[in-house]
């Protein structure tokens, strides 16, 4: 019995070690070499094996065989998809893109306008899509065309030449379209004024890179002509800002769930702030997708080879046009730490004198234009790096000279639910701060204002107020960027609020003024103004759209000095100069408005719109009933007598007693 073969139950190795898989490279796929080559080893001392009866391994060795025939159409066919699977890619992706071409074709066949919006995201996608292969196409050609240019003589003769017809066209310009409206000079002196005196005040006067200056300005006046003068422009930033408010409009369904429809309606803080918290969750989708990476690099490199500037630094401000004055920095984070004095004065310049695209939905949920913010936003960084050149030249070596440019990683978010969700808990420390910073400085300003009033008060000075304090020291600086003088009192107290206390407090009171316009209230009562003019509220839109004050030092120097803490004094050096030049950038933004800003579609025809029955007061409502009133003379007993377009006397009478329902005047008398 002592040699009689064993056939074991229990005491023997598991049988999946000891089953036999006749497929070696089968199992190979799945299994690392070292381990495949165990188990052979372990196969083949079982089957050698003399303490095994021969019942037992042919029974393993079947059971391998049964396993090995029941698995092979499954191994078979996971084998087939893994070799094949950038076929089966390549497969999907073509009827997807013939289901997607069919579909637009479809919808633009039946309605081209009502698909629009489709048409030009989908033109873009195709560009964005077909400009790698274009250069590598065409990119060599276009290097060889332009060779003959490397003649350093050649060049310097093209610069004063573009430079004298660039000099010449805005002279003929300046001289051809301020023959009808002269008050635009008043902006390009504004201008002027700005760049003396900052160039007074420059760290470096004789280092100033006036390539920078001038291309920078050009740009942005070149944007602005686009934007507010072409239709095509006005049109497209007017479709834009539309669109981004019918995208912020869908706030609303995830806020009236959470705080009811009732404190969505009527509480600010329910109204604005969770739209902070739905932009802040997008923009994080689109970055961990690439798509504000690629952008951003588009437009850094635009700028990098028209004004010379590093890459580092004209990163940072291209990035400012969608996030804020400490996010952009972490775009460079990798460079701050050898970069210069210039190169930091200029991303901080950045940071103050751009909004950031998450309050960028606050605004516009305020009632501001959307698309004199969105073009402000953007006319703003080429402007941000001329002035910093200006106000602080390079005088240093830098080390990113190199017009390659700088790579921005993608986001750290495994897939887009993370970022999704990752970027609604960062917005809601943003949100939170703009609330405890609308809540303080509303109640600062508040005391301010009652403390000014006593003091006041006690030298027989009525109505002393922050607000008025500041509509007399800035009014010669608004009426220089192009703002009538009777509107200039009310537009300098917005300036003063943006720069001393804060920018949402700012654009809140324009928000104000611009829904009394609009629901017809009169411009005057008892002598005091209740709104400004349309120009005025344009111009006011663009000098306020930035990050540009007293607390926002704090906010910089707290978010560089985290990423760089041992430039602390570097950082400190500059960022009162960056803070002034910030603002200097947004006030000629507004002078270039100034310059640019006609009015748009032809006026009302009042003698039409009063023939129509109304029942609210609306701004066409008081326009026209002011002319009724001007036009309308009282001759004593008799009957009012019209003139001008309001010959009919019969229908002026009505319409000037309907007015008289609205609107106070001596003629209601």
């Amino acid at each position: 019995m002592a040699g009689k073969p064993l056939c074991p139950t229990q005491a023997v190795p598991p049988p999946s070690q000891l089953s036999f898989s006749f497929s070696p490279s089968l199992r190979s796929q799945r299994e690392s070499i070292p381990q495949v080559e165990e188990n052979r080893r372990w196969r083949k001392q079982v089957e050698e094996s003399p303490l095994l009866c021969p019942q037992w391994r042919l029974a393993q060795r079947t059971r391998g065989w049964s396993s090995w025939r029941s698995q092979w159409p499954f191994t078979k066919a996971t084998s087939f998809c893994k070799t094949h699977t950038r076929l089966f890619k390549k497969i999907l992706l073509g009827l997807l893109c013939l289901a997607y071409a069919a579909y637009f074709l479809a919808a633009c066949i039946l309605n081209f306008q009502r698909a629009l919006a489709l048409f030009v995201i989908t033109c873009l996608v195709i560009f964005a899509l077909v400009l790698p292969f274009l250069k590598k196409l065409l990119g060599k050609k276009l290097t060889r065309c332009l060779k003959p240019f490397e003649n350093s003589r050649l060049r310097l003769w093209m610069k004063w030449v573009f430079a004298g017809v660039s000099l010449v066209v805005l002279i003929l310009w300046l001289a051809l379209d301020t023959a009808q409206r002269p008050e635009q000079l008043i902006s390009f002196a504004g201008i002027c004024m700005f760049i003396l005196i900052l160039f007074a005040c420059s760290k470096h006067h004789s280092a100033v890179s006036w390539r920078a200056v001038f291309w920078g300005l050009g740009l942005q006046f070149v944007f602005g002509v686009l934007v507010i003068r072409t239709d095509l422009g006005y049109n497209a930033f007017k479709w834009l800002g539309e669109q981004v408010q019918i995208f912020l409009n869908y706030t609303v369904a995830g806020s009236s769930f959470v705080f009811g429809d009732m404190l969505v309606k009527d509480v600010f803080a329910f109204q604005t702030l969770p739209i902070i918290i739905f932009f802040g969750c997008v923009m994080s989708i689109l970055y961990y997708l690439g798509l504000v990476q690629w952008v951003v690099q588009k437009v850094a490199w635009f700028l990098q080879i028209t004004m010379g500037t590093t890459a580092t630094e004209t990163l940072a401000v291209a990035g400012n046009i969608f996030v804020g004055m400490t996010e952009a920095p972490l775009l460079i984070r990798p460079y701050l730490a050898d970069m210069t004095l210039s190169e930091i004065h200029a991303v901080m310049t950045g940071g103050f004198a751009t909004i950031s695209g998450t309050v960028l939905g606050a605004f516009i949920s305020f009632g501001v234009d959307a698309s004199s913010l969105i073009s402000a936003s953007v006319m703003a960084a080429p402007c941000a790096l001329a002035l910093s050149k200006l106000a602080y030249p390079e005088v240093e070596e830098s080390k990113f000279k190199s017009e390659e440019g700088v790579k921005l990683p993608c986001g750290k978010e495994r897939n887009v639910l993370e970022a999704a969700s990752n970027g609604a808990t960062d917005a809601i420390g943003l949100a939170a701060n703009v609330a405890a910073n609308l809540v303080a400085f509303l109640a600062v300003l508040a005391f301010i204002n009652a403390a000014l009033s006593w003091l006041g008060e006690l030298v027989d000075i009525q109505g002393l107020t922050f607000q008025v304090i500041c509509s007399y020291i800035l009014r010669p600086m608004v009426f220089m960027m192009g703002v009538e003088w009777t509107d200039c009192p009310m537009v300098a107290e917005l300036v003063g609020i943006k720069f001393f206390t804060n920018e949402f407090v700012a654009y809140q009171q324009l928000s104000q003024y611009k829904n009394k316009r609009l629901s017809g209230v009169e411009e005057w009562i008892e002598g005091e103004k209740q709104w400004i003019s349309v120009r005025a509220e344009i111009i006011t839109t663009f000098s306020l759209c930035g990050f540009a004050n007293l607390s926002s030092i704090g906010i910089t120097l707290g978010g560089l000095t985290s990423i760089v803490p041992h430039r602390k004094s570097d950082l400190s050096k500059v960022v009162v100069r960056a803070l002034f030049t910030g603002a200097c950038v947004s006030l000629i933004s507004a002078c270039v408005a100034g310059i640019l800003y006609v009015p748009r579609g032809a006026e009302a025809d009042c003698v039409s719109f009063l023939n129509t029955s109304f029942t609210n007061r609306t701004y066409e409502t008081y326009m026209c009933c002011r002319g009724l009133f001007q036009s309308t003379s009282l001759n004593g007993t008799n009957p009012p007598s019209f003139s001008g377009p309001w010959e009919d006397k019969e229908f002026s009478a009505l319409a000037l007693t309907n007015c008289c329902g609205f609107y106070n005047n001596t003629v209601c008398v």
